[in-house]
């Protein structure tokens, strides 16, 4: 599965630089949107050590109303929350009805760290895939988005990344112990991501695969992704006749400012090899 996806995709810094402010102000309109219609919005963004997932949160909250969002980072679980269920205390940070909640790390710990380390019992990991979706449906039954990523880099990339960050001081504090043993370990886990991807696959949550050796082109890829699954949620419920004027008004000018994009000359290039620029605007 993951050796099919193309690393080599990029975008140009002139079409990265066209793209984001659009982005962003699409999905600071999608929020007041969502908050208009109580719809909530969970992002769950998993991937690769150094995959940049934090670059993600950061820009993705850039020009959000924060009052509006809350970002879990992934840590591990404390010890009264071992007490409990693992998803225990994933439940207890979902977020209010129209606002959204980023977990950078989500519950997918339990069938990829904690089971590549051992950390925890075979058969406590094999049950937790129908646990996962089985909280994920019920999450979707509710009316809530649940959008997933996996960031994908190549174990050469994740090197790279590595060697800059210890290079610079102020960077150096990301690069722990088990970074660096996960790297070791790097083909060993692809077999347990697939595993996951393709065990947590559903319709009501499905993954998005990220190809994030080139950063710009993931920002607009997630960007995207994201804008469309909210706009989705908006339509649903407009064509069920239960969206709130207010709503229905704002998620018009969202996808007015969409379409418009869209309709755009694109770029023909990405960096001199890739035309990604026009898949990566109209995804």
């Amino acid at each position: 599965m993951l050796e099919t996806v193309n690393l080599k995709k990029s975008l140009s810094k002139s079409a990265y630089q066209k793209a984001m402010p659009e982005l962003q102000e699409r999905l600071r309109k999608l929020q007041y949107a969502t908050k208009a219609a109580n719809v909530t919005t969970i992002v769950c963004l998993e991937g690769w050590d150094a995959a940049g997932k934090g670059p993600v949160v950061r820009k993705l909250t850039q020009k959000l109303d924060p009052r509006l969002f809350r970002v879990y980072p992934g840590t591990p679980p404390t010890p009264l929350e071992q007490r409990f269920h693992f998803l225990h205390r994933y439940q207890l940070n979902l977020p209010n009805y129209g606002e959204m909640a980023v977990f950078d790390h989500g519950w997918y710990r339990r069938v990829l760290e904690e089971r590549c380390d051992k950390v925890v019992k075979k058969s406590e990991w094999r049950e937790s895939y129908q646990q996962i979706n089985e909280f994920e449906r019920w999450l979707s039954d509710d009316g809530q988005v649940v959008v997933k990523f996996w960031l994908h880099i190549s174990k050469k990339k994740q090197k790279q990344r590595f060697k800059k960050y210890l290079a610079d001081p102020n960077l150096r504090w990301r690069i722990t112990k088990d970074y660096l043993r996960h790297h070791s370990a790097y083909n060993k886990w692809i077999p347990a991501v697939e595993e996951m991807l393709a065990k947590t696959e559903t319709s009501y949550a499905p993954w998005t695969v990220i190809e994030a050796n080139d950063q710009r082109w993931a920002f607009v890829r997630i960007f995207e992704v994201l804008a469309q699954r909210m706009e989705r949620e908006l339509d649903r419920r407009s064509q069920e006749g239960s969206l709130p004027a207010s709503a229905e008004k704002m998620s018009a000018q969202s996808q007015k400012t969409s379409r418009r994009k869209k309709n755009a000359k694109p770029a023909s290039r990405a960096n001199g090899r890739h035309h990604e620029a026009t898949e990566a605007a109209n995804a």
